[in-house]
């Protein structure tokens, strides 16, 4: 079981960037696809963005593709989300997780940490 504690958000200008860290624990990270969610306020957690075991492969939900980058550091035990062109849409809580599923309904299958808060505003 992999736990995780998010860290990184903050208030940025729409346009701005962000990179948030995800740091976690257990002696299955590496063997485990890592992912970030979301959830904005009264919606459901939404996918953004997932990456394999190796870190090989990347992907996107089709709200960010082309503006926010995976990856991650296995020596660290660390899991980065860059985010760029970032709009007020993109406000909500951010989680990471160990990830299953098939595309596009993948989900998050270890134990949620608390998340870290973005707010993009003017």
């Amino acid at each position: 079981q992999v736990h995780v504690v998010e860290s990184g958000g903050g208030l940025v200008q729409p346009g701005g960037s962000l990179r948030l860290s995800c740091t976690a624990s257990g002696r299955t990270f590496s063997r485990d696809a890592m992912g970030w969610f979301r959830q904005a306020p009264g919606k459901e957690r939404e996918f953004v963005a997932a990456i394999s075991k190796s870190g090989d492969n990347q992907y996107y939900g089709d709200s960010v593709k082309g503006r926010f980058l995976i990856s991650r550091d296995n020596v660290k035990n660390t899991v980065y989300l860059e985010m760029n062109g970032l709009k007020p849409a993109d406000t909500a809580v951010y989680y990471c997780n160990s990830v299953a599923g098939l595309r596009p309904n993948y989900y998050g299958s270890g134990s949620w940490g608390q998340g870290t808060q973005v707010t993009v505003s003017s």
